[in-house]
């Protein structure tokens, strides 16, 4: 290989890493490209001038900073450009199918959303889901979707593509939904455990965008966590760490879906806490309540000791990883901040002193779509490639 053929290589790789920071970033200056990358400021300044000449970057000036806030002019940033085919997103809950289309940066166009129970009807769910990416490609001009990603919340072996777990998602075992949805859609598939999506959607775009290790945590009707370690997420040999749903907790004996009793999502999840409800507010249809409304003494407390027990499981991953930051998203992690507190009172009642001094707890910044807006994030991603 020629001296000037490897240079030009090596200029591509580097344009090509910028192009990824730019894209993970939403947007970043010269001299953020610069310091992130090491790389020289003339060659970001050829590099960033390539990609907007190729039309897949542009340049915005930047917001005003207004009177008293410093001088100087702030700097240009560069953002990417959606110039690719559009993508897709399906995330399949226990309870429902959320699907959304995008453009090919992962900037939802629209989302439609059908309550259904996805763990005994795994083919009406998946046929429900592709008519909903029908409607919604229809409703937004969308001929073609270049990738889609979906998300189901049981463990899904990452060697094969098939749903190993015979109790969590009945209907779904044996079946590989990557194969199954891409017969319907006529389109690349990807599938990842859903709390996985809800951490990538809050490393890109939400609470995780600062913190490089943390746990995002999805409880609802089931609960599971998405790690992430060193700004990627953490999946484990076989692509199903995470499932502390399934912790075992002591003194407990209600029967859990795994066909165990007095695991975790068994005590605590929406479904337990609507049962609980359902003696202390006999007056409410619980059947559908949104949580986050309630605002009494009584539910705060019952929300704030649901959080204390989710937070001793966790504290014990604490110890184990070391995060910077602990996320909780799903319904329960919408719910309001009696969760979050509890949570936050038994970490740092039981987690190492050392570890939990520098911890920060905080809700989901993206609420019940971040597992949703992972997806279409990935999506994104991985048309790209």
């Amino acid at each position: 290989m020629s001296e000037t053929t490897n240079h030009g290589s090596v200029r591509d790789r580097s344009r090509e890493d910028i192009y990824d920071l730019i894209l993970e970033s939403g947007g970043m200056t010269r001299s953020e490209l610069a310091e992130a990358t090491g790389i020289s400021r003339s060659a970001v300044t050829s590099a960033v001038g390539r990609l907007i000449r190729e039309g897949r970057a542009v340049e915005s000036e930047p917001d005003s900073k207004g009177p008293g806030s410093g001088s100087g002019r702030p700097a240009n940033r560069i953002t990417a450009v959606a110039s690719g085919l559009p993508v897709a997103a399906m995330d399949f809950g226990h309870n429902h199918v959320w699907v959304a289309v995008a453009d090919s940066l992962g900037n939802a166009l629209g989302d439609s959303l059908t309550v259904i129970d996805v763990d005994y009807n795994a083919t009406e769910a998946m046929d429900l889901a592709a008519a909903a990416l029908d409607a919604l490609r229809h409703e937004h001009g969308i001929t073609t979707i270049s990738n889609v990603v979906c998300g189901i919340p049981g463990p899904v072996d990452a060697r094969t593509g098939l749903v190993k777990s015979p109790t969590i998602l009945s209907s779904w075992v044996g079946l590989s939904p990557a194969q199954e949805l891409g017969h319907r859609l006529g389109a690349p598939v990807h599938i990842e455990n859903d709390a996985v999506l809800g951490a990538h959607g809050e490393l890109r775009l939400g609470a995780g965008r600062h913190h490089k290790d943390f746990l995002y945590i999805k409880a609802s009707h089931g609960i599971g966590a998405g790690i992430v370690i060193g700004g990627k997420p953490f999946t484990g040999s076989t692509g199903i760490a995470g499932e502390i749903g399934h912790t075992q907790l002591p003194n407990n004996t209600e029967l859990c879906r795994c066909g165990k009793r007095g695991c975790l999502e068994t005590v605590v999840s929406v479904q337990s806490m609507r049962k609980q409800l359902q003696h202390t507010h006999p007056h409410l249809d619980v059947t559908q309540l949104d949580l986050s409304t309630l605002d009494d003494a009584i539910s705060a407390r019952m929300l704030n000791e649901a959080g204390r027990t989710i937070g001793r499981v966790l504290a014990d991953l604490c110890n184990l990883i070391n995060p910077g930051a602990i996320i909780i998203g799903g319904e329960l992690g919408a719910s309001g901040e009696a969760l979050i507190d509890g949570v936050r009172s038994s970490v740092h009642r039981y987690a190492q002193p050392a570890t939990a001094a520098a911890l920060e707890i905080s809700a989901a910044e993206l609420g019940t779509r971040a597992e949703l807006t992972g997806a279409l994030q990935l999506a994104a991603w991985r048309a790209q490639r």
